[in-house]
């Protein structure tokens, strides 16, 4: 069971559609634009925790079509302006190596230049962003945006949602049960609800607060 709980839905698209908002209405309008390319703005830094959903926008634009998702460890020619790709995405560029900040301050300009796109990401602001200084002013080129984390409201709301679209049952101390005793990320949390639903087919029992234990039982690592 454990390998169910750690690899359910760890390949799950993302989508724009399945961020869930909260607080951050705006700078989900604005992902939609830089979508469609409507933006007025052609650069975007997000900024917030591990986990707030960084990536997961990032991976959802990289899916709009002539889009480059770019990891902070990439290969060297990820970096490279090309004529095809209008959304370059750049994740995480706090962990970027030496080399790799001289590549991204590159890219910045031949975007510019050419008129396309750019979202990049990190766990601060640019101004106190540990890069070189010159990267950290093109990351500040245009809009900056704090994504704020799920409130636990928040998250049992979307959870239960989830859940209803799926004709899921779930008893009401399932969700904040599983708030205080598991991984408190919206994707971790939606990975357990598969788990959950799954779980409740093969064993042909409610989706209650005793099966929601047996699965967090067994997805415990073994000594």
């Amino acid at each position: 069971m454990k390998q169910l709980v750690l690899d359910l839905g760890a390949d799950q698209a993302q989508s724009l559609d399945s961020f869930e908002v909260g607080q951050n209405a705006e700078l989900a309008h604005l992902m939609h634009q830089f979508a469609e390319r409507t933006s007025r703005e052609h650069f975007a830094y997000l900024w917030g925790e591990a986990a707030a959903g960084k990536t997961h926008l990032l991976q959802a634009l990289a899916a709009t079509g002539n889009s480059r998702y770019i990891p902070f460890d990439a290969p060297e020619g990820d970096f490279v302006y090309s004529p095809d790709v209008s959304l370059y995405l750049l994740d995480d560029c706090n962990l970027l190596s030496g080399q790799a900040q001289i590549d991204a301050f590159a890219l910045f300009n031949q975007i510019r230049e050419h008129g396309a796109y750019m979202v990049s990401t990190g766990p601060v602001p640019p101004a106190v962003l540990p890069v070189r200084e010159d990267l950290r002013t093109r990351m500040g080129w245009g809009l900056i945006y704090q994504i704020h984390g799920l409130s636990d409201d928040e998250k049992i709301a979307a959870l239960t949602h989830a859940a209803e679209s799926r004709g899921l049952t779930l008893s009401a101390s399932v969700l904040p049960y599983l708030l205080s005793h598991f991984k408190r990320d919206m994707r971790s949390l939606s990975t357990m609800l598969d788990a959950l639903d799954q779980y409740s087919l093969e064993t042909q029992r409610p989706v209650t607060l005793p099966l929601l234990r047996d699965l967090l039982l067994q997805s415990e690592p073994k000594e």
